[in-house]
């Protein structure tokens, strides 16, 4: 039976209220912000997340490098914390963007502006040592260290495994002779003496894995590749904390429009190409929704805060 005119002018004057209905998401091109150069494994593996939504939505998705400059420390978050919430820019973020981002005075990303949608990488880092080392594990480092220099090579100051090493040397009782940070680590830095012990990632020694000692890896689980290496986490429960890769969206972002996102970001990094990069290259390649996520974070905040109270 047709509405009397009166019921279809108040259904009109309603949907008119309403506004125009809301597209799906998403309908237009989606940018995965990576703040680090090209070709790491969080790139890599971006990009095949980027590839696959491509393929599922039939909308443009690329991957956008932000890398250093004069953003701050994080200019990729700063570019996703200031987007609309709308799921069209995606951060891919190693842990220092939601462990620490929001509490080092940059205004964009304090207070905390991210939520994860899952955490998909763990860097296949490594403490190692030359072969000819007259030790084998990290006890008989700590020996050795009390009555012989040891120089420790690493990326960076401020990186998740650095601060590991370096609190795990203090909780074993001593501290590295000198450290420096290096651009490279592999099997040169060992065979030339410009480090005794370095903390780097096991790809770039694998040509020479046969002739290195891998004392332990900064990781949440043994690395196949290693497997008689023992995590520091098994060693020292305090210090259980691995460098990862997640991805993040603003805090307002819609639910509908985060399960979109999930839904191909968990197929692709479970996929065989995938998994090859991990059996490769000894990177842990999974995925961990978003509870498991928030909680892991809030875990790691809280080891932060106690590496910085044992490096003080």
């Amino acid at each position: 039976m047709p509405f009397p005119k009166a019921t279809t002018a108040i259904a009109l004057g309603l949907a008119a209220l309403a506004g125009p209905a809301l597209a799906d998401y998403p309908e237009k091109p989606v940018e995965f912000i990576v703040p680090w150069p090209p070709g790491d494994l969080e790139d890599v593996l971006t990009r095949m997340i980027a590839e696959d939504f491509q393929a599922e939505y039939g909308v443009s998705a690329a991957v956008v490098n932000k890398p250093g400059g004069g953003g701050g420390p994080f200019p990729g978050a700063i570019e996703v914390a200031t987007a609309p919430a709308d799921g069209y820019t995606i951060g891919s973020f190693v842990i220092g963007v939601p462990v620490i981002g929001h509490t080092i005075d940059i205004p964009e990303l304090t207070p905390a502006q991210f939520e994860p949608l899952g955490i998909f990488l763990t860097y296949p880092f490594v403490i190692a040592t030359g072969g000819n080392a007259p030790y084998s594990t990290m006890d008989e480092l700590a020996a050795h260290a009390q009555d012989n220099d040891v120089a420790l090579g690493h990326f960076g100051d401020v990186l998740t495994p650095t601060q590991v090493t370096k609190a795990f040397a203090s909780n074993l009782g001593f501290e590295y002779s000198s450290d420096a940070a290096f651009d490279a680590l592999d099997c040169n830095t060992l065979a030339s003496g410009d480090a005794d012990v370095i903390n780097t990632t096991l790809q770039l020694i694998l040509p020479c894995l046969d002739q290195v000692k891998v004392l332990a890896s900064i990781t949440d689980e043994r690395i196949p590749l290693v497997p008689d290496a023992p995590t520091v986490g098994e060693l020292d429960d305090s210090l259980n904390i691995a460098l990862w890769n997640g991805l993040f969206v603003h805090k307002d972002t819609p639910q509908d429009v985060r399960d979109k996102i999930v839904a191909v970001a968990e197929k692709t990094v479970m996929s065989e190409r995938a998994q090859n990069v991990a059996a490769e290259t000894g990177a842990l390649v999974y995925w961990q929704d978003a509870e498991e996520s928030a909680a892991r974070i809030a875990q790691d905040i809280e080891t932060v805060a106690r590496i910085g109270e044992t490096l003080e």
